[in-house]
């Protein structure tokens, strides 16, 4: 009670500079600065239809909006009266999911964790049921949560050896919280010894749901396009989910490596309030490039692509012959790798895969990804791949083998839920 007493007060202190900090990320993405109500509770009365059969999915960011869609759509199946409320924190996840699903769902911002906003947020969307995907844990919310009798779960959940240090050191407030949970679906039997661990009750292991992946025919033709526009006779590598630190690191290797004739680099920041950051870097550099929002072809003598698109990772992956996924090359905890492994293109990862470590690792053994340590070597391995189509062919397989061994997931969890929510497959 004492450390949630404290973690509200510094949520207090703090509040009133959040509009402001909201105003600054505006600066590049104007959606921070839209439905700003919405991070404080309030609402308007017309803004949402709400049926009274409401499921609430909380999916922070891009990677964990992708990863519902299954859920979804089962969610949605046969069921006209049931209305998905869909929440993020970012201005990135908020796109996707729009992109991903229309007006299908009612889309929101969660609340800051403070008592008023949570309470404001349960009192008018009303779930039967909350659904956290992956990490996202908030006291607050949880208390409120069960006073109201709303049963939440967390799903996809993964915990690092990192996280679950961090979590220990504030054990008296992490505990009471994973307590309350009402069950969890762990990726994988490490994370859930190390929620356990932490004070979790009900923990199963149902598997990543981000196996399930499945590419879209409008996103295949979408790569088909590209590749057109990229050049099909061109070696093409792509550096996607690139961060801060990286591209850097990795113009510069380009300028030291040896790449066969016209190979074109498409590189796609993560965030898209970098977009201008990399842009600079190459005009700063003299190298000339076409933006993917140009919508035109590539010039032969052009030697980079900016992917400055949202919600188009799948069609870049499809448009290429081998990828690195960034945010692995900086301790950063690296990228989601099982992306362009289901589109087929062999893959790279750098040295930082502490948030993907258990699909990393089973990626690279079974040889549907490879592991470099610097930018030197991520040019170095893709050259080498570019000229020995064999061994692409061999990854590819590889990937294919390799995720057909991890499906299911969205299948165990859907059984799991079904058990624990009554009427979660009804509608009843």
């Amino acid at each position: 009670m004492i450390a949630r007493a404290a973690y509200t007060f510094l949520w207090r202190v703090a509040l009133p500079f959040m509009p402001l900090r909201l105003w600054w990320r505006g600066r590049r993405e104007p959606l921070y600065r839209a439905h700003v109500g919405e991070r404080f509770g309030r609402y308007r009365k017309e803004a949402h239809a709400i049926a009274n059969d409401v499921v609430w999915i909380h999916a922070v960011s891009v990677g964990e909006t992708r990863a519902v869609v299954p859920l979804v759509e089962r969610l949605l199946a046969g069921n006209a009266q049931r209305t998905i409320l869909l929440t993020h924190m970012t201005a990135t996840g908020r796109e996707t999911g729009r992109a991903l699903f229309g007006e299908r769902v009612v889309q929101a911002w969660l609340p800051y964790d403070v008592p008023f906003a949570v309470d404001r947020f349960l009192a008018h969307f009303r779930p039967r049921a909350g659904l956290l995907v992956e990490t996202e844990l908030w006291p607050n919310l949880a208390e409120a949560a069960a006073k109201r009798r709303i049963p939440l779960f967390l799903i996809n959940a993964r915990l690092s050896q990192r996280s679950a240090r961090g979590y220990a050191r504030i054990a008296s407030l992490a505990r009471p919280l994973l307590a309350s949970l009402a069950g969890i679906a762990a990726q994988s039997e490490e994370d859930a010894h190390r929620l356990r661990a932490l004070g979790a009750n009900d923990v199963v292991v149902t598997g990543n749901i981000k196996f399930d992946i499945d590419v879209p025919s409008a996103m295949k033709e979408r790569a088909r396009i590209l590749r057109e526009r990229f050049g099909t006779r061109r070696p093409i590598v792509a550096l996607a989910s690139t961060r801060d630190g990286e591209e850097a690191l990795l113009l510069d290797a380009f300028s030291r490596a040896a790449l066969p004739a016209h190979t074109l680099v498409v590189i796609v920041p993560r965030h898209p309030q970098r977009f201008g950051d990399v842009a600079a870097m190459l005009t700063a550099r003299g190298w000339p490039f076409v933006r993917r929002s140009d919508e035109r072809g590539v010039p032969i003598d052009v030697r980079f692509v900016l992917g400055d698109s949202m919600g188009e990772m799948h069609a870049y992956y499809g448009a290429c012959d081998v990828a690195f996924v960034g945010g692995s090359l900086l301790p950063l905890g690296g990228q989601n790798l099982i992306e362009p492994i289901a589109v087929g293109v062999p893959t790279l990862v750098g040295a930082h895969t502490f948030n993907f470590a258990r699909a990393s690792e089973a990626a690279i053994a079974a040889g549907a990804a490879l592991r470099v340590e610097n930018a030197d070597e991520v040019f170095g391995t893709a050259s080498r791949l570019l000229q020995d189509p064999a061994e692409r062919a061999r990854m590819r397989e590889s990937g294919e083998a390799f995720l057909a061994a991890h499906r299911g997931a969205a299948d165990r969890l859907w059984a799991w839920l079904g058990e624990r929510i009554r009427g979660l497959g009804t509608g009843d």
